[in-house]
């Protein structure tokens, strides 16, 4: 908080005294937040309450968002690629355009989403996203599948970037990588529901109109669906969710002050984005995103890459599914192992990046001839999808301050962008079959990412340390702000210092989990 957050009676000699902040300035929650403990069988209540309205929608979205991404991939086996008269350059810049839109228009999005009610905003990004895969089916170009690329690309930037916000707002840190990684293995669910898709897709026999655009249809309609869902079922905050009591509202307040993080502010502060632009974590977490995402490009080229191996192209589409189980298995005991040992974050997600070294490894080194050693080489490189998931939720608890985790969260996905933007670039034709150099960069990057996660967890630690041995800080301690009560009295009320919106440099009793 800057020192003009605060009007104070000698402000500059009394740092301590009583202080009023305007409400503007501190957390959208702080009027709601209670001084009282809460009874623990009712802070259990109101979770499962909350995670029963809105988990299953976050679920359903990221299982969407991933599967219409993955189109494009799906497409490749289903004649897209002879329909639109693409060469493999303009394949791989389908691929790329969507996440330079990604990038491109990600902090305008996260701005979009502090300012504006976060389930209304990403529900009008769903539906015009719906609107755009629907359009693939009518596209017979490069420019024009190029267009609707980069529309889908500006409008998924809402979708993680609101999820992290949102998972902050309702949830405990400890609860955070839990929940983080229930929607974030939903991708693993897309991959095997758009293989039967894509199975049943090459199974209609329509005159004019191919199994692809049949998919774009599919799948696009069940995203307009989903955008009318989230438009009168997704909260935007504990502080108004449509499924809680005043009184509930209040306990769900008070049930994440430990986070220290707070709920939200709709005010942007300079201050707080100079600050993330210049703590170093912030740049070790993006890096961490843009390397560990250039291999990601595997999503497009999964397909092709099976296909290679001599099998059929409904082999090809059902054994599709097989990743998908692998993420959905390795992410869910990830996050349960990470949130079951405290500060575990960055150990667990090393060890799961190990099966994914091995596999690039294996890629380039065994003989042509061995199919099955191959297909199984390239199914295990997705057991790391592990570590970036837990760097999502990482990220969420260790930022504090309602802009700094915006801009935080904006850097990361704009990184996480760039390794997208990238990876498809590596897949050249002079390259293949066996593609050594593309399984080499992300053998590389594979190595990279877990080392990334320990120096983050050195840096946090030696912070955690150091704040151990600081003075108690009572700088925020008795800092009130005016209300209204009942009857339309102003009165003032003691505001917490979890809700100051504070950033986790002005917080001193902030500690970082590892």
């Amino acid at each position: 908080m800057s020192s003009s957050s605060l009007s104070e009676k000698n402000v500059d000699d009394e740092k301590h005294l009583h202080a009023t902040a305007a409400t503007q300035e501190v957390d959208e929650a702080a009027q709601l937040a209670t001084q009282e403990d809460i009874d623990p069988a009712e802070a259990l209540r109101i979770r499962r309450k909350i995670d029963k309205h809105i988990l299953p929608l976050m679920c359903i979205l990221y299982w969407i968002q991933f599967m219409d991404k993955t189109t494009l991939g799906s497409s490749a086996i289903l004649g897209i690629k002879t329909s639109a008269h693409l060469n493999a350059n303009q394949y791989n810049w389908l691929g790329t355009i969507f996440y330079l839109s990604y990038l491109l228009f990600e902090y305008p999005q996260n701005l979009a989403l502090q300012r504006f009610p976060v389930g209304k905003w990403m529900s009008i990004n769903i539906f015009i996203w719906g609107v755009a895969l629907c359009s693939h089916a009518a596209c017979h170009s490069f420019g024009s599948l190029f267009a609707v690329r980069f529309i889908l690309g500006i409008c998924e930037g809402s979708i993680t970037a609101g999820f992290m916000i949102v998972s902050g707002m309702f949830y405990t840190r400890k609860e955070q990588t839990l929940r983080v990684g229930y929607w974030f293995l939903m991708n693993g669910t897309a991959q095997i529901v758009i293989a039967f898709i894509s199975f049943g897709a090459l199974h209609i026999k329509t005159t004019g109109f191919e199994p692809w655009q049949w998919l774009m249809i599919m799948t696009g309609g069940l995203t307009l669906f989903t955008a009318v869902a989230y438009w009168f079922l997704f909260p935007d905050s504990p502080t108004n969710a449509w499924f809680l009591t005043p009184e509930e509202r209040a306990i769900a307040v008070s049930r994440i002050k430990e986070n220290q993080t707070g709920v939200e502010n709709k005010h942007f502060k300079k201050e707080q984005m100079i600050e993330a632009l210049t703590d170093p974590k912030t740049w070790i977490f993006a890096l961490l995103s843009c390397v560990d995402n250039i291999p990601n490009s595997l999503t497009n080229q999964n397909s092709i890459i099976i296909a290679s191996f001599g099998f059929t192209v409904l082999q090809t589409t059902l054994l599709g599914c097989v990743s998908g189980l692998i993420e959905i298995v390795t992410i869910f005991t990830g996050v349960t192992i990470a949130a079951r040992y405290a500060n575990s974050i960055a150990i667990v997600g090393t060890v799961y990046f190990i099966p994914n070294v091995l596999g690039s490894i294996l890629v380039n080194v065994l003989p042509w001839s061995d199919k099955v050693g191959l297909l199984f080489s390239v199914w295990i490189t997705g057991v790391g999808t592990t570590g970036f998931v837990l760097a999502l939720s990482w990220v969420s608890q260790t930022t504090a301050g309602h802009t700094k985790r915006v801009t935080t969260n904006a850097i990361m996905l704009v990184a996480y962008c760039v390794g997208n933007a990238l990876g498809p670039q590596m897949w050249q034709a002079k390259y293949s079959p066996r593609n050594h150099v593309p399984w080499i960069v992300i053998g590389i990057c594979y190595l990279i990412c877990p080392m990334l996660m320990m120096l983050q967890r050195h840096i946090l630690s030696k912070e955690n340390k150091r704040r151990d041995q600081e003075p108690a800080d009572d700088a925020y301690d008795d800092v009130w702000v005016r209300v209204s009560d009942e009857s339309g009295n102003a009165i003032e009320k003691k505001v917490d210092k979890a809700f100051l919106d504070l950033t986790d440099h002005q917080n001193r009793d902030f500690r970082y989990v590892l």
